[in-house]
């Protein structure tokens, strides 16, 4: 499986992303620490990095983005929202929003090796989307590790949860109440630029 292995400093500073977005609270890099100063970048350039930033938060590869974009474009509503929407429901996406990992790439790992179960039974695609009512939850087996000891009891890390979904608390199990609406999305990315990319 082909995977983005770029390190996430680097690339959240080519991107003008904070790495807080990724998951990373102290994730900084001293490379070019004075940036020295690049020329204006075209109109393609800016819709490029618009795209690139969605890419690499989500950890999407191109040809995948593509079809969750025509997708989009298809659907009913702006494709703008809608391409958003889509790869917010993604499983991998979902785990991390619940706070079943610290980032989205530890998400993507543990759906992988089949740590979680999608309405009672092992899903084990992190690219598989969610619906509304879909109830999310750590296989018994996985419970006993220390990754899930970790976010149950009186030391369970405090996160915040987003205003679609609800997680029992102090249990290893989630609901996805509702799908998600723009407004709920907090990515800085400005995604009519996307549309205006591919729209060409």
């Amino acid at each position: 499986m082909a995977k983005n292995m770029q390190p996430v400093a680097k690339r959240c500073k080519a991107l003008g992303i904070s790495p807080a977005v990724m998951g990373y609270a102290k994730k900084t890099t001293n490379r070019n620490p004075g940036g020295q100063m690049r020329r204006k970048k075209s109109d393609y350039g800016v819709q490029l990095n618009e795209k690139q930033k969605v890419k690499f938060i989500y950890g999407i590869l191109e040809k995948q983005f593509r079809s969750y974009y025509e997708a989009a474009a298809a659907a009913p509503g702006r494709t703008g929202d809608n391409l958003l929407i889509t790869v917010e429901r993604r499983l991998d996406n979902v785990v991390y929003r619940m706070g079943f990992a610290m980032t989205r790439r530890q998400a993507r790992q543990l759906v992988n090796h089949g740590h979680f179960t999608v309405n009672g039974k092992k899903v084990n695609i992190p690219s598989y989307l969610v619906k509304a009512g879909d109830v999310i939850e750590v296989e018994e087996a996985s419970r006993s590790s220390v990754t899930f000891k970790r976010l149950t009891g009186q030391d369970a890390p405090i996160f915040l949860l987003p205003a679609w979904m609800e997680r029992e608390k102090n249990a290893l199990k989630g609901t996805v109440t509702r799908l998600p609406a723009r407004e709920d999305i907090d990515v800085p990315v400005e995604e009519h630029l996307i549309v205006e990319l591919y729209s060409k």
